[in-house]
């Protein structure tokens, strides 16, 4: 009886082992188990990667001081449209018209670049929001040649806070929301980013010498109105997310978490 509880114990610790049958091999469910567990530490390594550099996107070599300058993001409204907590962004004010610190302006670009290429890594939905009808065209295509959602519509209440009713239980809100403009005309906000606070979604926001701020996760001062500006904001954010997506792509490959493309025909 000893020897038979001994083998049987013995039995219990032996390594796990491929047995062929019929032509067929079958492995153990240990044999298997650390396969998977390296392959969840690949993974994850894949995913904090990212969190190692403070620059890890490099999108500080996006763009420069003198684009932004040619693009005329500096140029704010008039004094009189100013708004009061958008004062510590500005430089100064010259013939009655308000310019905004472009110094600024880039530090927060970089910083919202920098967090937008890092929900893109992650695989998180960013959606793109404005309100002028002169830059829907130009929103939606940027939008979509990132593999994004473009929202450049009338903003229905109840669009986020009140999704599961709308839409249905297990409705999948974005995981970022990038307004390209703040207003939805000269003085009324945008009702997109009071329901985003609630609903704890981050946003990056371009905001005008004549905008709020305060409830914005990202603000970058900068003029919404001008077509070049809208234009080099598209062209930034759309150049990250494809970087981002990019990058993901390789080190999957790198590590064989995922098969390479099949060419097409």
């Amino acid at each position: 009886m000893a020897a038979r509880a001994l083998t049987k114990g013995l039995w219990g610790l032996r390594p796990s082992a491929v047995y062929p049958c019929a032509g067929h091999q079958y492995a153990t469910a240990a044999s298997i188990k650390p396969t998977q567990v390296k392959a969840d530490d690949v993974s994850d390594k894949v995913i904090n990667q990212p969190l190692e550099k403070p620059d890890f996107f490099r999108v500080s070599e996006l763009f420069s001081l003198k684009e932004l300058f040619d693009a005329r993001v500096h140029l704010g409204h008039k004094k009189g449209c100013r708004h009061r907590l958008m004062e510590p962004y500005l430089y100064g004010c010259r013939l009655d018209q308000d310019i905004i610190d472009l110094d600024q302006t880039v530090e927060h670009l970089q910083r919202a670049l920098n967090f937008t290429a890092h929900v893109a890594y992650r695989g998180g939905v960013i959606l793109f929001v404005s309100r002028q009808r002169q830059f829907v065209h130009l929103v939606e295509s940027a939008a979509e040649s990132c593999g994004e959602y473009a929202h450049t519509r009338y903003w229905q209440g109840g669009l986020l806070t009140n999704a599961p009713i709308q839409y249905g239980p297990g409705v999948r809100l974005p995981d970022l929301i990038i307004f390209l403009s703040t207003l939805n005309n000269v003085f009324q906000p945008h009702v997109g980013i009071r329901d985003a606070a609630k609903m704890n979604i981050p946003t990056v926001g371009v905001v005008d010498s004549n905008c709020n701020p305060s409830l914005v996760t990202y603000p970058v001062p900068g003029n919404d109105d001008t077509p070049a500006a809208v234009e080099t904001y598209c062209r930034l954010f759309k150049m990250t997310i494809n970087r981002a997506k990019d990058k993901r792509r390789r080190l999957e490959l790198l590590h064989g978490l995922s098969a390479p493309a099949a060419p097409s025909s």
